[in-house]
Formats: structure tokens, C-alpha cells, sequence
């Protein structure tokens, strides 16, 4: 498989009369009026067209993959290698995405930017340097490692540490206008594979 660049020429032409004195006089006239947007060539004025390829890649059989933490609802942390498009994300979390920097650590908490409107389950909470809770996770989310300029996969000390970090999922119950927040119980925990689309990758893949 190939990918083309193909460079689309379009003409666009049109005809104006003016009075001058000279040929170079009426051109002269019609450029400047063009060059002060006098004259706007729109899709009227299209003639002809040329499609003309200017570049051939070579495209790679294996599709980039990051290697992440997937953290559901009720299960374990679980890694997976995940794609690098957007829509690979907005899979993984079930709608658009949004992404935040809680920790010091180059990585970044990838989750649904809509989890909370929409009513999806509470996952995990995210507290500050004295344990307090400032804030919840709802849905599923993702733990990714971050490169120069976008998302990386995590490096192996990385994953181990954050999958210690979110390793026992978390019961939230709410008592009036207080949310209390339990670990769950490992025998009520679900194994992740069981709650994820996301298939693990395979032994030789990784």
C-alpha cells in the first residue's frame, strides 16, 4: 500500500473591459483593481481543472501502537496497545476526549470530556499531595505516556508505577451531600478483560 500526493490545479478565468490609452495601460489598470480585491474569481469563473500527482510513500504494514494503561470502572488497570489516531482514543473512552496532568511525571490521564454529563460510572478519584479528594474520573480512561510534542507510550517503570497507582478500583457512595469514596472488595472486582472492547495485545506483539 501507497500513499499520493496529488496536487489539484484549478483555472479560473474571467474577462473585463476598461478604457486606456495603451494595452500596458488597460493591464496595468486591471491588476492594480485586482491586486485592491476589485476583482474576486469565484467558482463562476472556473474553466478548467489538472490533477497531477507529486509525491509516492512508502506506507508501513504495522500501524504505530502506544503502549498504556487502560483503567475501567470495577476492574484492575490492564495494558494494552492502543492506536495513534484520535478515533483510537475516542474508542477507548467511549466519546470525545480530553486530556490532564495530575501527576509530575511525564504522563497524562486521557478520559471521556463528556463522562460526567453523560451519567457514565465513577472510576477513579484523583486526590492532591495530602490525599484529598479534588476531583473523580468517570469512565473509562486511559494512562499515556507523553513525548515531545504528543502522547508516547509509558515507559515499563511508568506502567508499573501507575498500575500500582490505580490498582484497586474504587466503590463511591453517596450519603446526603457527601460522596464517600471504598475500596473495592477484590472479590467484587471484575477482571478487566471481561469489561473491555479493547483487546490486550498479544504475547508477540508486545
Amino acid at each position: 500500500m501507497k500513499k499520493f500526493d496529488v496536487e489539484i490545479t484549478e483555472t479560473l478565468q474571467r474577462t473585463v473591459s476598461v478604457e486606456a490609452a495603451s494595452q500596458e495601460e488597460a493591464e496595468r489598470m486591471v491588476t492594480e483593481s485586482w491586486n485592491n480585491d476589485d476583482y474576486v474569481l469565484d467558482s463562476k469563473d472556473f474553466i478548467d481543472v489538472d490533477f497531477k500527482t507529486v509525491g509516492e510513500h512508502e506506507l508501513s504494514e504495522n500501524k504505530e501502537k502506544l503502549d498504556v494503561l487502560l483503567v475501567q470502572p470495577g476492574a484492575y488497570p490492564q495494558k494494552i496497545s492502543i492506536g495513534t489516531d484520535l478515533k483510537d482514543l475516542q474508542d477507548a473512552v467511549g466519546g470525545t476526549i480530553t486530556a490532564t496532568y495530575p501527576f509530575t511525571d511525564p504522563v497524562a490521564i486521557v478520559c471521556n470530556d463528556e463522562g460526567k454529563l453523560l451519567g457514565l460510572p465513577m472510576n477513579r478519584a484523583l486526590r492532591d499531595e495530602h490525599g484529598q479528594t479534588y476531583d473523580v474520573v468517570a469512565g473509562n480512561f486511559l494512562v499515556v505516556g507523553l513525548g515531545e510534542e504528543d502522547f508516547a507510550s509509558l515507559s515499563p517503570e511508568l506502567a508499573q508505577k501507575y498500575e500500582q497507582f490505580f490498582h484497586q478500583p474504587e466503590t463511591f457512595v453517596k450519603l446526603g451531600s457527601h460522596l464517600v469514596i471504598l475500596p473495592t472488595p477484590d472479590e467484587a472486582v471484575q477482571p478487566a478483560e471481561e469489561k473491555s472492547h479493547i483487546k490486550p495485545p498479544a504475547e508477540h506483539d508486545r
